[in-house]
Formats: C-alpha cells, structure tokens, sequence
C-alpha cells in the first residue's frame, strides 16, 4: 500500500510539473479558414479554437491518436471557444467537413518534448541507520526503462553507481537508500541526467542513566567520532531552554561507534540529553540529539 501512494504521489508530482509548463495557443475560426492556418506548439500543449464567425464550425482531426479535445466531435457556436490537448510529436490537420472547398482546413505541428530526468528524496534528513526513499519520473514516461543511481558520499571526489532499478508505469521510478554520511544523488537514464538532491544524516545518540549520577553514552555514525565531545545538558524550566552541563569527550569503541561514561551532579528528576554541535561532527554530519531521560 506504501508503494503504490508513493507511485501516485510521484505521478501527481509529473503531472503537476507538466502542467505547469504546458502552454495555450489560441486558432481563431474566421468567415475566411482558421487564423493562424499553420499553429505549431510544444508536446502537452493546447490549442484553444474560438469561433468568431457568424455560424457555427466544426473541428475534426483526421488522426485523432494522441489529441484530447473537450468535446468530440468539437462544434463550436458562434462566439463559443473550445480545445484540444496534444500528448504525442507529429502533424495533425484538422478541417471543417460540413464547409465546402478547402477554406476551413488546418495544421497543427506538435514537436518533441525535450527529455528529462527528475529526482527527489524523502525524508531529506535521517538519523545514521534510517532509510530514504529516491524517487524520480522519465519524462518520456516509458516503462521497463533502466535509470542508474549514482552516489557521492560527503568527501567522495568522484559518484559511483548505487544501483539500476526499472522505470514502471508513467516513466516512474523508486529505489531505498541508507546513507552512512550526507551523500548526494543522481540518477542517469543514457544521455539524460537529474539534478543532484542531498540526503543528510544526523549521528544516532543513546544517552542511559547507568547507577546514581552516573550516565552511559553511545554515538554511532558512518566513521568513528572519537575525540570529539558531546554536550550533556539538562532542560531549565525557568529558562526555558537547554543549559549545558558538562563537555563529555568520546572514546572509540568500533569503527562506527563512540561511547562515553561519566558523572554528572545533576540533582535527580530533571530532564538531561546530550548533543554533538556542527563543529564537532564537521561538515558530513548533522548536528545530532540523543533521546531525553530523567537525571
């Protein structure tokens, strides 16, 4: 069920971006033929026919495949307007078959749709352990495509490919990442690339209360933070706001994991955590929180 909300989700998204670029033209119905004759637009473009003359006219599409107008068949009353969408590259002509002669016949040129590739993450921000989910449309909106994953991790010089996964239905595509430090992300189709997006990552805090004024600390990351200090803090009410305690240095305990054990003269009830500040964790890292407990 999560998957398909976010496979429509990701739709709606591609819709609503073409929408926004998609654009009207306007063929006004004269007494003398369509003005312009000749209207040349974009792919997922619009014209819109107003009849301006004294009786009323009708549209008809010779190839009606990949033309979606309003009303089929499209008869327009004097003064009345009506349009058609047009969702495929090609030429289409169009005439009037209750008109005589040639006078009520036109074109409408629909070109190509320059290609693209998009890509957006959700959350944008994890805890070190917490997943994301990567999702992306083809603008061609093929299905059984495949789109490459890149990823640069903070410090990388260079993107490696992640993983390939296959567009499905409208062009769409997902794919669950679990980055170790803020990473960036790209995804390539061939010759098409997305703009990159940046999942960043907190470090995970664990702050226990292990005997009487004393107190465990566990931070686990994508690299040991070792030497680094954490701030043990208890929350004023009368301030309301964080005081800091203590600066707690960090020991080595894994290649991912830094612990520390301390004291803490705390009286006993109140609220206390420990954070790791921007200027500890450096420039991959978030700032990060550990969960409250009471002293």
């Amino acid at each position: 069920m999560r998957k398909l909300i976010l496979l429509a989700a990701v739709a709606l998204v591609a819709i609503s971006a073409g929408s926004a670029l998609a654009k009207t033209v306007t063929v006004t119905i004269t007494k003398n033929g369509p003005v312009p004759g000749a209207t040349s637009i974009a792919q997922g473009d619009t014209v819109q026919f107003t009849n301006s003359d004294t009786v009323a006219h009708q549209v008809t599409f010779k190839t009606t495949t990949g033309v979606t107008c309003t009303a089929n068949p499209l008869v327009l009353q004097p003064g009345a307007s009506g349009s058609c969408t047009f969702s495929a590259a090609g030429s289409y002509t169009y005439d009037d078959p209750n008109a005589k002669g040639n006078t009520f016949r036109g074109t409408v040129t629909v070109t190509a749709a320059a290609a693209s590739l998009s890509l957006s993450g959700k959350p944008t921000v994890v805890v070190y352990g917490g997943s994301s989910v990567l999702s992306g449309v083809l603008s061609t909106q093929k299905s059984g495509e495949t789109i490459d994953v890149l990823a640069q991790q903070c410090g990388a010089s260079a993107a490696n490919k992640l993983t390939t996964v296959t567009t499905t239905t409208g062009g769409a595509f997902t794919t669950t990442v679990k980055p170790l430090m803020n990473t960036s992300y790209t995804a390539k189709d061939k010759s098409l690339s997305s703009a990159a997006i940046t999942i960043k990552v907190r470090p995970a805090l664990r702050l226990a209360k292990v005997a009487s004024h004393r107190y465990s600390l566990r931070v686990t990351a994508g690299a040991s933070l070792a030497g680094k200090y954490a701030s043990f803090q208890r929350y004023s009410a009368t301030l309301h706001r964080w005081v800091a305690l203590k600066a707690v240095p960090l020991k080595t305990s894994s290649a991912t994991v830094s612990t520390a054990t301390f004291r803490s003269s705390v009286r006993a009830g109140l609220r206390v955590r420990a954070t790791l500040p921007q200027r500890q964790v450096g420039s991959c890292y978030l700032p990060g929180t550990s969960n409250t407990i009471a002293s």
